[in-house]
């Protein structure tokens, strides 16, 4: 990866350095095999927070302290006083899970939250191909398998996360768990392969 006397990127891979905004690529990317059914049913769905804590894999303190300092807020809804409780679409799920991946690497909780702002930032369809490369102390996007190459080569990247791999394990872990429908507030239970083998069990006796 190449810089320019500024500190922006020239070419990729993208670096993540003070504004996200700033130095995200600003080229048109189109989630392969995700349809627009599915990109538009996630949306009307949203999880409360026991739900995206199971799923995300988190404690439900961290998931209250993100949203109290701002590191990941539920888009949805948020907590509004005694007896609201936030509501989390399937995209702050995905970012919860990226989010406790790069703590437990050891990731800075600043560049974190850059990276959570470009996270948010980009479209919704851009993300699955993405893969996000860390070092430790800066975090890269890359949107092609030779840009991977590039950073590994270079000895910069360490580890990496697969946003398309995190966002299918999520949606894995939610088609098992409670949602609700944000238009009417109707619960959607899902579908666990356990309860319905129970269910079967039953009606063969």
């Amino acid at each position: 990866m190449r810089s320019s006397g500024d500190g922006t990127a020239v070419g990729g891979p993208y670096p993540f350095h003070g504004s996200a905004a700033d130095h995200s690529p600003k080229r048109p990317m189109a989630v392969q095999g995700s349809g627009d059914a599915t990109f538009e049913n996630s949306e009307q769905i949203g999880y409360r927070g026991p739900t995206a804590c199971a799923a995300a894999g988190i404690t439900y303190r961290q998931l209250d302290y993100w949203a109290r300092t701002g590191l990941v807020e539920p888009s949805v809804r948020a907590a509004g006083g005694s007896g609201t409780q936030r509501l989390y679409s399937f995209r702050d799920v995905v970012v919860l899970k990226i989010v406790k991946r790069f703590l437990d690497t050891g990731v800075s909780l600043q560049n974190i939250r850059t990276t959570v702002q470009h996270l948010r930032e980009r479209g919704f369809r851009d993300l699955e191909r993405m893969t996000l490369m860390s070092d430790g102390a800066t975090v890269y996007e890359c949107t092609s398998p030779s840009e991977v190459h590039d950073l590994l080569q270079g000895g910069q990247g360490v580890f990496g996360i697969a946003v398309g791999v995190v966002w299918r394990d999520v949606e894995s872990a939610l088609s098992q768990l409670h949602g609700e429908r944000i238009d009417t507030g109707e619960t959607l239970v899902g579908h666990n392969p356990a309860d319905e083998l129970a269910r079967r069990r039953n009606r063969a006796v």
